[in-house]
């Protein structure tokens, strides 16, 4: 990308009148990162790869993704209106160049640049890396202190790691859309890809704790084994504990809680949301007497937060009727002002427009060649010493050919070679 265009596009994000008043990413911009000198290959597709080597991506890690010539990344076929919008979010500050795994010379030059990486992530069916010959065993006889990152539904090893493992089925499996959902319905799947951001969120600690191994330890290249399952089944926390405890399985309960209450979305006289958590004795008293039910807080039926959840069905409706007499605004200034826990329910647009997501640049604009620019989140966690940073847009398929080769002695005559036998 030029740096005329970089410069035009961030001028005209800026005096586009852009109604969320998103910060613009400067391209030109560069600093160093705390995970610069860590080269990963990155083999997988779709979601659970991209977001673990996305979220190392934008700490400096130089991630090469290795994708099917002609093809590429299935990530890329996701489109909407004809735009690969999931592409651009999770693989900015990426490289990517063509290598047909099929074919000798592809493998070879695999090989070739595992020599110089850190890490190699993929995702492909369990067997498949060992059926083309790079398995760990030829990968670590290459490059001792690899770290292999292996994605699947189920896991390397076990009756299921040949079943098909998309998130959707995970989600359904570890027992989360059963518990997901109201009581009167069926059980809900997410609306995004929650098992494979998970397990990429998941990954890239564990990423970083094998090369802490090898880096400050002293130790060897190693396996991780990281199915979609495992880490969901977690973040569920202590369910099959609670029942063995209780003998009783949890039922969808909406927005309420099993474990607080009250707690839930109520609906604003303008049709709007709020969200309102009570989860402790002092937040649920300044709630009542906010509403004006202070009777209610030496009430028996309330009077502790057991006896409030086995009684929600009475005290739910009274905290919704008082907030369904006021319009969103209003209920969240009455409750704000008391100190009382709740916040708005925004969809994209309230989202993007609230305050916090403009002032502290939670959401900022990248110009984008394509569509002129694109909105998409920032570097998640803030460092005050090592702070993470966009520092290119998702790349064009094979984009980085004649520079990552280059790096392995092609020139571009070899490189011309090399895509007319469709090796890349």
């Amino acid at each position: 990308m030029p740096l005329w265009w970089r410069w035009r596009r961030l001028a005209d994000a800026l005096t586009s009148g852009d109604p969320f008043g998103l910060a613009a990413v400067d391209f030109a911009r560069d600093a160093p990162a705390p995970l610069d000198g860590v080269r990963i290959l990155d083999l997988s597709r779709l979601v659970a790869g991209n977001a673990l080597t996305h979220v190392l991506a934008d700490f400096g890690a130089e991630v090469i993704k290795v994708e099917r010539p002609g093809q590429g990344d299935d990530l890329r076929n996701w489109r909407v209106e004809g735009v690969s919008i999931h592409w651009k979010v999770y693989a900015r500050n990426k490289k990517s160049i063509t290598l047909n795994m099929r074919h000798a010379r592809g493998r070879a030059l695999l090989l070739d640049l595992v020599r110089t990486a850190q890490v190699l992530v993929e995702n492909f069916v369990p067997g498949t890396l060992e059926k083309w010959d790079l398995g760990p065993d030829v990968l670590h006889e290459v490059n001792p202190s690899l770290v292999i990152v292996r994605i699947s539904g189920w896991g390397q090893i076990g009756p299921d790691r040949n079943l098909p493992g998309f998130g959707s089925l995970v989600e359904a499996r570890t027992g989360f859309a059963e518990i997901n959902g109201f009581a009167d319905r069926p059980p809900v799947l997410p609306p995004l890809a929650l098992a494979d951001m998970v397990a990429g969120l998941y990954g890239g600690i564990a990423t970083l704790v094998a090369l802490r191994h090898c880096e400050v330890k002293g130790g060897k290249g190693q396996v991780v084994d990281l199915p979609l399952f495992d880490p969901l089944l977690s973040i569920l926390g202590p369910q099959a504990a609670l029942y063995e405890l209780t003998g009783e399985l949890p039922a969808r309960t909406g927005s309420r809680s099993t474990l607080t209450a009250p707690r839930n979305t109520y609906r604003c006289r303008d049709g709007c949301y709020v969200a309102l958590s009570a989860s402790m004795q002092s937040m649920y008293e300044r709630l009542m007497r906010t509403i004006g039910q202070a009777e209610l807080i030496s009430d028996p039926r309330f009077l502790t937060n057991a006896d409030r959840v086995r009684n929600n069905d009475q005290l739910d409706p009274i905290v919704g009727a008082f907030i369904e007499s006021y319009d969103q605004a209003e209920a969240l200034e009455i409750f704000r002002e008391a100190g009382v826990t709740v916040g708005p329910v925004h969809d994209t647009v309230g989202m993007l427009h609230d305050p916090l997501v403009r002032e502290n640049q939670v959401m900022v604009r990248l110009p984008d060649e394509e569509v002129g620019s694109v909105a998409m989140h920032n570097v998640a966690a803030r460092l005050s010493e090592t702070p993470g940073l966009i520092r290119s847009p998702a790349p064009a398929l094979g984009e980085h050919n004649r520079e990552i080769l280059a790096g392995l002695g092609l020139d571009d005559e070899a490189v011309d070679v090399l895509a007319a036998e469709e090796v890349i």
